[in-house]
């Protein structure tokens, strides 16, 4: 969709916490027509695969899903596709073309194991859902979860690569969901405030919150993030059952007054600089709207925090 940043502001300044409400009934109702499309599919198959890129807010969207599937008296259960990572070799492991580790590349993925525990979920089969210790960057030789579908469950597996082929192609079956930010902000001298702008300002606020990572680190990973998308991700969305749009048309009036401290930090020379100094105005033209208004089980409570859900 796309929002005039005239009418954004003037709803913030009149009523923000009506804005809200209506944005967010607009996404609740976008969860239960998942959930519709998921609870029809059951029968064919127990797996939902739910991708994404960076910062489009996988994980609330997928605790949502479950949230309104159990409200129907199905059971689900999230997993993160991360926990499938392979033990990294730096010998082996793909690279980007400056030469570092890729973590965006689908190689790191244990495709043949995900594919396994597809195919067990939907015989009733146990699975044991490994953990993936990123501070060592190995998977756990003890920890796992295990897990049985028993009638009237599903496995809802979230993760960027989730619409790949090395995995659709042998899980047909499974309901195939992509999220993403895609609306964009139209300003009157025709400048827009691009979906991928709006995903980096939620991930430099969230790296920042949750992560311990400043502006500076966040953007120098963004070129790579891109690429990856490009190459890894965009190409499947074709394959999704349903897109989701989980922008919230209050969001960067709350954002912004994270984000801009944190941007205008930056200095020259850096990684992404002369693109924050694209994006920063436009930023800065939202009129703010205190956080204190968002509700704790929205989309932005995965990247400011304060919400009811652990990420």
């Amino acid at each position: 969709m796309r929002y005039n940043i005239d009418d954004i502001n003037n709803m913030a300044a009149e009523n923000p916490a009506d804005m809200i409400a209506q944005a967010d009934r607009g996404y609740s109702e976008r969860i239960m027509d998942a959930a519709d499309k998921i609870s029809a599919n059951m029968a064919k198959c127990p797996v939902v695969l739910l991708s994404g890129p960076s910062g489009a807010g996988k994980t609330t969207t997928a605790k949502r899903i479950e949230s309104e599937l159990e409200r129907r008296g199905i059971n689900s259960h999230t997993i993160s596709m991360d926990n499938y990572f392979k033990t990294l070799d730096l010998r082996t492991c793909p690279r980007t073309p400056e030469g570092e580790v890729d973590y965006e590349s689908p190689n790191l993925l244990d495709m043949d194991l995900l594919n396994e525990h597809f195919d067990a979920l939907s015989r009733g089969e146990e699975i044991r859902v490994p953990y993936f210790m990123f501070a060592r960057q190995k998977r756990s030789a003890s920890q796992f979860t295990p897990m049985r579908l028993r009638e009237n469950e599903v496995a809802i597996f979230e993760g960027i690569h989730a619409l790949n082929d090395a995995i659709t192609d042998k899980t047909p079956g499974a309901f195939k969901l992509y999220i993403s930010a895609q609306s964009e902000i139209l300003f009157p001298d025709g400048r827009v405030m691009k979906p991928e702008w709006t995903r980096l300002v939620r991930r430099v606020v969230r790296d920042n919150n949750f992560r311990g990572a400043d502006a500076e680190y966040t953007l120098s990973l963004w070129p790579n993030v891109m690429r990856g998308e490009r190459e890894h991700i965009t190409p499947f969305i074709d394959k999704a059952d349903l897109r989701f749009d989980s922008f919230l048309e209050y969001e960067l009036s709350v954002l912004a007054p994270f984000a801009i401290p944190l941007l205008r930090a930056l200095t020259e020379g850096k990684c992404g600089f002369e693109e924050v100094q694209e994006m920063l105005p436009l930023l800065e033209s939202f009129k703010p709207i205190d956080s204190r208004f968002v509700a704790q089980d929205s989309l932005l409570r995965e990247f400011i925090g304060g919400g009811i859900y652990k990420y």
